[in-house]
């Protein structure tokens, strides 16, 4: 039997008391401390040969470890790995394999942990990555039903700027409706030259982006700024798939034009490359002729939208199947008294839910799906 866990090095002690006393035979301790005579012995025998430390319990771990990595191959992975600090595990190994191949090495998990033992390993941040797009492109087969709108890459310019070209064309006719000069990619300066070409040629049925700022977020349903208005507006906010820029092949196209015939070179300030784009944009929609239009130019294929920019952004209705909530300040609506937070982008709006399965909610903001409710656990999971 164990000794009693609340006092253990005081009954050893006093075990001894009794034992040196000669009062008690090892039967009688056996009985009153509820151990076995053979543990009384191993006590009393340590005891004997180290009366300051025999009572104290030792370490169970080996002396030596028998599968222990040998002291020079650990010091030989260190000293490579400070020599190469941002080098992991298996970039240490293999080159160590290299430099002595006569010498066994352990596996990559050990060396892992070899370095993670002497803190030489640095854990990655966990990355937030936008929900993928869970809907189907819209086709095009005419003017105006999906417009192409992105970043080109920035530049700098002569004088030191940088210069971030914010494109949009129409992806039917390859119209280039617009090329300016940022010197952010914000949303506000975003938001107004796209106010501009609504303006100026109506609105389309959907715009498709990348996953970048500030067309999307993280947060759920990929959802923006600039995308919550697009939809206010009855814009479907279309992305393509992450890694995957021939999703918007014709518009990257265009960039490759654009940089050889209006950045390559970048022009000394951003007054002189914004006039650069503008003559650049006459010349690919009323000069360039394109093989894809039969050699044809896109001015003679685009027209204006009939769907005009509105002074006032339209109310948002929804089925009345739907449960309608409203989204708290806080970007979280009420569902069964609990509170569920969805986007703080969507504070004050209404948003409709509809049951897709025993459980199982779907949630819309207008037409836009959003994300899903799990009412059985609360949670909210992407489409």
């Amino acid at each position: 039997m164990p000794w009693k866990e609340t006092y253990v090095m005081d009954q050893k002690i006093q075990m001894i008391s009794h034992w040196l006393s000669g009062d008690y035979s090892i039967t009688e301790l056996s009985r009153i401390y509820g151990v076995s005579r053979k543990t009384l012995y191993k006590w009393i025998v340590r005891y004997q040969k180290n009366r300051e430390n025999g009572l104290k319990d030792l370490t169970s771990k080996p002396a030596i470890l028998a599968r222990a990595t040998p002291t020079d191959t650990v010091k030989d992975i260190l000293i490579l790995k400070n020599r190469y600090s941002k080098w992991g595990a298996r970039k240490v190994l293999s080159r160590l394999k290299e430099l002595q191949p006569d010498k066994v090495w352990p596996v990559i998990s050990t060396v892992h942990a070899i370095l993670k033992r002497h803190d030489l390993v640095h854990t990655r941040r966990k990355r937030h990555h936008t929900s993928p797009y869970s809907q189907p492109f819209l086709k095009v087969t005419q003017p105006n039903e999906v417009w192409c709108a992105d970043y080109k890459g920035q530049f700098r310019l002569g004088c030191g700027d940088l210069c971030y070209p914010l494109t949009l064309t129409d992806s039917y006719s390859r119209y280039l409706l617009g090329c300016w000069g940022l010197a952010h990619p914000a949303y506000q300066p975003t938001r107004s030259y796209f106010e501009k070409a609504f303006r100026e040629y109506g609105l389309p049925d959907a715009i498709r982006t990348d996953n970048g700022v500030p067309f999307a977020s993280v947060g759920n349903g990929g959802l923006s700024q600039l995308s919550v208005w697009f939809i206010k507006l009855g814009i479907v906010p279309e992305r393509i798939e992450k890694g995957h820029p021939e999703q918007n092949g014709r518009h990257e196209r265009m960039h490759r034009t654009l940089k050889a015939e209006a950045i390559n070179p970048p022009r000394h300030n951003m007054e002189e490359q914004q006039q650069e784009f503008d003559r650049f944009i006459d010349y690919f929609v009323n000069d360039r002729p394109h093989a894809a239009l039969g050699q044809k130019v896109p001015a003679s294929f685009y027209r204006k939208s009939e769907r005009e920019y509105p002074d006032k952004l339209p109310g948002i209705e929804y089925p009345g199947s739907y449960k309608i909530r409203r989204i708290h300040r806080g970007g979280g609506l009420k569902w069964q008294n609990k509170e569920i937070y969805l986007s703080g982008l969507l504070a004050g709006e209404y948003v409709g839910l509809t049951e897709i399965d025993n459980g199982l909610w779907k949630i819309y903001f207008s037409f836009y799906p959003v994300c899903l409710l799990d009412i059985r656990t609360f949670t909210l999971k992407p489409i």
